[in-house]
């Protein structure tokens, strides 16, 4: 019976790989992941570990790697499916209902399997036989030792054209299974089939199982018309589904750092040029990554690193895969890039600069996003406002083809934070600099937004200003959780967050919060930024950033942040009533018959304006 990725999936989800592993192997939690002594060698030190998060055990002691149902396989010397049933037994899982289509189709794909097993051994020897000269010979100057050969189970397809077919078919193949295996061409007009694979070196493509599905080839004439030739589509291969070099990938994975990432590259050489310098290395075999792939990259690392070289073509490929990849991105699930210099690709760095510098050149990388407003940025000149304007429309529709609509909102605010970078203002004459027009600016440095309420445009007008950073703190936890507001909007209406700045902003959330029954934060900052009030919100979230208030650490349950609000709204209230106090009492001479109360509110305000600038308002946080 054949189960498909999808229960298997499910099945091991189900399931922690330290609690299946620990009843029969004695582990002790060590940082993300446990170790113990090996099940499979004696020894005294652990080198046996075990990684929930990436659902796989790896055995240093004795090289072997795989997931709960290989560990079953391997010490309990169980059928893959006598370990399929175990197993979903104690999850509660119940088995697919068994169909006899389905089971005489597994039969024959077995068969198939039995075929692509054998042909991938007798291509290894061919490897070694005279007229493998040439291949050999090209191997040495691709810098691949014979005695990596194996690692690889590289091989070579004779130039002659049923060269393996002869073999397969003594062996009691039938040449239709050969054509359905992919090994055979069947001509289109009639006539007896040939191999696929002709005078080719042979890098065989296997599952995550490591059973091979299918090979490439890569032509040792000049004169080929495919440099590189794939097996076609099969019922056991679908090339979007699978990537080449995965297993060993994840022995690399299982073997190295925590954190690594897998490393996605164009071509056979380069996975095996990154796997021998102990890069997890995989690759799309020639097309762009598919759906499927991508989940199979998030299964092992919520940021996989695409790597093109860095030349016109590489950055093609790159801007290529961020079109299929924007509307699958989810937090906790992106890309990393790496744009390799020089023209080189990993398996030339590897050969010209050694495993070192390969390793370096792969672990410079740029976030998603960056390389995304890259490509956005640099699709035409931004020489005039209709360029400039259309690159913020690219911008926003770029956001927006992600489907996560919380990740969406995150992409544009970076996104246009990184435009408003490109076009500084010139604050003295409210002009932008000669030739880097930013948009229309009114006089002052604020922006013309059709469509502002009054206090919309104060607000506007105050961009050119430096915010306070923990006022922006008590805006942003306002904008972030507007329950905070019920019990302060009086005080609010009387001295805003606590800098002038934010006074436009201040009025207009009172106002939309008097007029709502209900206002949540995606609500409110919708209506916000419809109020002519969204640049301003980016200037306060980057603000507010840099404050340290500990209302705004994601770690704080909801009660906590609402009180450490209430402490700094409290701390910015009295200070903005001090000032007031101050500088109506130096003017009417108010404190002409009490000096002293004069020195003793300035010396409060100054010691609380200290606290607030050194973040020792927050000294009794206790984090």
């Amino acid at each position: 019976m054949r189960f498909d990725d999808r229960f298997l999936d499910e099945l091991k989800a189900r399931l922690r790989p330290s609690e299946v592993i620990g009843r029969s192997v004695k582990l002790k939690r060590q940082g993300r992941e446990w170790v113990g002594l090996s099940p499979f060698t004696k020894e005294k030190s652990p080198s046996f570990y075990v990684n929930d998060d990436k659902g796989f055990y790896h055995d240093f002691s004795s090289g072997k790697h795989g997931d709960v149902i290989s560990f079953l396989q391997e010490t309990e010397r169980l059928s893959f499916r006598e370990a399929i049933e175990r197993l979903a037994a104690e999850a509660g899982l119940q088995l697919p209902a068994e169909d006899p289509r389905a089971a005489e189709m597994e039969h024959k794909r077995q068969g198939l399997q039995d075929w692509l097993e054998l042909a991938a051994k007798w291509f290894e020897a061919e490897l070694r036989r005279p007229g493998a000269a040439d291949a050999r010979a090209y191997l040495a100057k691709r810098g691949l030792p014979e005695d990596q050969w194996g690692r690889f189970r590289l091989g070579y397809a004779p130039a002659g054209r049923t060269a393996l077919k002869d073999v397969l078919v003594q062996r009691g193949a039938k040449p239709a299974e050969l054509v359905e295996a992919g090994l055979l061409i069947s001509p289109e007009g009639g006539g007896q089939p040939y191999d696929r694979f002709r005078d080719r070196i042979i890098f065989p493509i296997v599952d995550g199982r490591g059973r091979v599905i299918s090979f490439g080839g890569r032509a040792m004439n000049p004169d080929d018309k495919a440099k590189y030739l794939n097996g076609p589509e099969t019922s056991l291969f679908h090339k979007g589904r699978n990537l080449y070099g995965l297993p060993e990938a994840r022995k690399i994975l299982g073997s190295g750092a925590d954190d690594a990432a897998p490393v996605v590259v164009e071509g056979y050489m380069d996975v095996i040029a990154c796997q021998r310098a102990g890069v997890a290395a995989v690759a799309a075999m020639g097309t762009a990554l598919t759906e499927e792939q991508m989940e199979l990259l998030w299964r092992i690392h919520s940021e996989p690193v695409l790597c093109f070289d860095g030349d016109k073509a590489g950055l093609r490929a790159a801007f290529r895969s961020i079109d299929r990849a924007l509307p699958q991105l989810k937090a906790g699930r992106s890309f990393r890039f790496c744009l390799l210099s020089g023209g080189q690709d990993p398996d030339d760095l590897l050969r010209d600069k050694g495993a070192l510098a390969l390793r370096d050149q792969l672990s410079d990388t740029k976030p998603f996003v960056e390389v995304l407003f890259q490509r956005e940025r640099d699709a035409e000149p931004l020489d005039t406002p209709e360029r400039r304007a259309g690159l913020k429309s690219r911008l926003r529709a770029v956001a927006a083809a992600i489907q996560d609509k919380d990740l969406s909102e995150q992409y544009r605010n970076d996104l246009f934070t990184r435009f408003d970078g490109l076009f500084p203002r010139d604050v003295s004459s409210g002009a932008a600099p000669a030739g880097r027009g930013r948009g229309e600016w009114r006089r002052g440095g604020a922006p013309a937004l059709s469509g502002a309420t009054e206090g919309g445009r104060r607000a506007a007008n105050s961009l050119a200003q430096t915010l306070d950073a923990t006022a922006a703190a008590v805006a942003q936890g306002a904008i972030d959780d507007p329950a905070r507001l019920d019990e302060r909007l009086e005080e609010i209406e009387a001295c805003g967050f606590g800098d002038p700045a934010l006074d436009g902003l201040a009025k207009e959330i009172i106002r939309l919060r008097l007029q709502a029954d209900t206002l949540d934060r995606d609500a409110l900052t919708r209506h916000l930024a419809k109020s002519g009030l969204g640049a301003l919100l980016r200037e306060v979230e980057r603000a507010a950033l840099k404050s340290g208030a500990p209302f705004l650490a994601p770690e704080k349950t909801l009660a906590d942040a609402r009180g450490l609000w209430s402490q700094a709204f409290d701390a910015l209230s009295r200070l903005s009533a001090l000032e007031r106090a101050l500088a109506s009492g130096k003017t009417e001479d108010l404190f002409g018959s009490d000096p002293e109360a004069f020195k003793r509110l300035k010396a409060e305000r100054d010691a609380l304006r200290r606290a607030i600038k050194t973040g020792t308002i927050w000294a009794d946080d206790g984090s």
